[in-house]
């Protein structure tokens, strides 16, 4: 199992995934909006186990934003 963390500190603005989801390398997961920019989130290629985060949450580096096995 892969934990797939935040590369930056902002707002989560897109949440493109669910869990069971099969993703590739190239599915944009998550976008999230830091200094009035948003930033695309790309993850393993795998089955999402669990989604961490919802639309408006506040995540800071690190922050763990899906399992993907």
């Amino acid at each position: 199992m892969a934990e797939l963390q935040s590369p930056l500190g902002g707002k989560v603005v897109e949440v493109n995934v669910k869990e069971g989801q099969m993703v590739t390398e190239d599915d944009e997961l998550f976008i999230i909006e830091a200094m009035k920019m948003e930033n695309a989130v790309y993850g393993d290629a795998g089955v999402v186990k669990e989604v961490c985060v919802k639309e408006g949450d506040q995540v800071e580096e690190g922050d763990k934003l899906a399992v993907i096995e």
